[in-house]
């Protein structure tokens, strides 16, 4: 297709915020792929649209209105995403197998920060080192958990107003309602966030020494089969989860003796280092009949300086790793 002015002006204009609306979409919805599928709706309906588009608002607030009301069209018809922590009491048992989840669970989904975050902004010395620290903290696994339990229209005031700073009257334009219904709405989105969200830990940013020291005791611990390497890495209150099943774990001594399990023997695993959610994470591969190391999912690190208090394992394999550009075999 040959591109005309219109198109051309088009795409300069609103290519520029992709990384953010992606960003955005996935706060609303838990899930990378949903969120991509609903930023290329947002760009159709946009281009569409351009023609009639007056300037009336910016043309970020303008994107932001149609993607925010394409992700709650996608809400309307399907609950929360959620994480094992999130469906019962921690396991007692780590010598059982773990309870499958079952039909009809919506788990959340990791997202790389190299989809979200700028690489050239993470790099630059002239990039704002708080906004980076911001926008980590904003895509944070506890949070985006926490951000579905609020009503879809919750969540999108509260994004809109704590997380991107719009104002309360641009809010309000976006989801043609008023300033008041924004802010009673805001005001019970954070009454029911303070009821669900777990207290808070202290996290450290993934490019900090000390994450980067316990990462690598985490990657050393699976490839070297040094369950010593993950004791001295884990806190006494780690937690660790399976995305795909039920089962999770509390306590250190407890997460040993399940990772004495699946830790197998030295060279088993392979694992790359990569950030996910704004946290520090490793691509998993593990050594099939083949000879081969497979790609087996991501397991994402919530770290203090203290130590590791949670490790999330999303199993999805060659096509999860591939989002991080990742290949399928090692």
């Amino acid at each position: 297709m040959v591109m005309t002015g219109q198109s051309g002006e088009f795409a300069e204009l609103t290519e520029p915020f992709r990384r953010e609306l992606l960003a955005h979409c996935y706060r609303l919805l838990g899930s990378a792929d949903e969120a991509e599928d609903l930023v290329q709706e947002t760009y159709l309906r946009a281009w569409r649209s351009y023609g009639t588009f007056e300037g009336r608002s910016s043309l970020r607030a303008w994107l932001y209105r149609i993607a925010t009301n394409a992700c709650l069209t996608a809400l309307e018809q399907r609950g929360r995403r959620a994480l094992p922590s999130g469906l019962g009491s921690p396991a007692g048992d780590p010598d059982s197998p773990p309870v499958p989840a079952g039909s009809g669970v919506a788990w959340l989904e990791p997202i790389p920060d190299a989809l979200v975050i700028s690489a050239s902004a993470s790099a630059s010395a002239s990039a704002d080192p708080a906004a980076i620290v911001a926008a980590r903290e904003s895509l944070r696994l506890a949070l985006i958990a926490s951000l579905q339990y609020l009503l879809p229209r919750q969540r999108a005031v509260l994004v809109l107003r704590e997380v991107l700073g719009f104002p309360a009257a641009e809010v309000a334009t976006m989801l043609g309602t008023s300033p008041v219904a924004v802010k009673s709405t805001l005001q019970r989105a954070r009454a029911r966030l303070e009821e669900v969200a777990p207290a808070p830990d202290r996290v450290i940013e993934p490019t900090e020494p000390r994450a980067r020291e316990l990462l690598a005791q985490y990657i050393a611990g699976f490839e070297n089969s040094d369950i010593a390497s993950l004791e001295k890495a884990l806190r006494t209150d780690a937690a660790i989860e399976m995305i795909g099943s039920r089962t999770w774990f509390s306590g250190r001594a407890t997460c040993l003796r399940y990772l004495a399990h699946v830790i197998g023997s030295p060279g088993d695993w392979l694992m790359t280092p990569v950030i996910a959610n704004g946290q520090p994470a490793g691509a998993a591969y593990y050594r099939e009949g083949d000879g081969a190391h497979h790609a087996y999912g991501i397991g994402m690190l919530t770290v203090t300086s203290s130590g590791i208090a949670r490790i999330t394992v999303f199993g999805g394999g060659s096509g999860l790793v591939a989002k991080f550009g990742l290949p399928p075999v090692r």
